[in-house]
């Protein structure tokens, strides 16, 4: 508030130099003097009252934070390929958006036994999502992509067998900060640093929609 205080200050000497110069000139005044003189107080004062109404009115717009905290993120389901992944935002946070084909899906039930949590028993999901695909439809795939283990990103290694990560690696995503890596439903292998599965975070999902942050 202290430039709209300065500005009123500025507004006060500025109708006290109009009332000045007003009296300045004594006997009969100058009628088209006086109009610029009265016109100009006029627009000062309307400008000083903008200004301190601005404050107020911007207060009553929700702030950078309250909308990064707030709303849902929508997507168009039939736009993703099978195969693909898209990346939307959420809270401030990477979405990863999958449509697995039947050979992701099938290979999702060969490494239970390599794996920390199969179940997600100590994992973070909603009910829905408490499954062998966890997710609402078999084929999507919703994640937030953000390692568990220090917040990193990792990154999509969708193909079988890459050589980097060994002849029976299923397919998934790999952190390239310090070696985590999650199958195709976000479940972590053995032998990462990270603890638990990938984070599902809420959505409803529809033929025509899916909306991340409901549900």
């Amino acid at each position: 508030m202290r430039a709209p205080a300065r500005l009123l200050r500025h507004i006060s000497c500025s109708t006290a130099s109009v009332d000045a110069q007003l009296n300045a000139h004594p006997g009969a005044p100058d009628p088209s003097r006086r109009r610029f003189l009265t016109f100009a107080t006029v627009g000062v004062g309307a400008v000083g009252t903008l200004f301190v109404t601005i404050p107020f009115i911007e207060s009553w717009l929700p702030s950078e934070r309250a909308r990064a905290l707030g709303g849902p993120t929508q997507v168009d389901p039939r736009k993703i390929d099978p195969g693909q992944m898209i990346i939307v935002n959420w809270r401030r946070k990477p979405i990863y958006i999958v449509r697995r084909t039947p050979q992701m899906l099938t290979l999702l039930g060969n490494h239970n036994d390599r794996l920390k949590d199969p179940q997600s028993d100590n994992s973070d999901q909603p009910p829905y999502a408490k499954n062998p695909q966890r997710s609402r439809e078999q084929a999507l795939f919703v994640t937030i992509g953000i390692c568990t283990h220090l917040g990193c990103l990792p990154k999509p290694r969708f193909e079988p067998g890459q050589p980097p990560l060994g002849a029976n690696w299923p397919g998934g995503f790999f952190c390239p900060c310090h070696g985590s890596r999650f199958d195709l439903a976000g479940r972590v292998f053995e032998g990462s640093p990270a603890s638990v599965n990938l984070v599902i975070p809420p959505y409803t999902l529809s033929p025509e929609q899916l909306t991340i942050g409901v549900g």
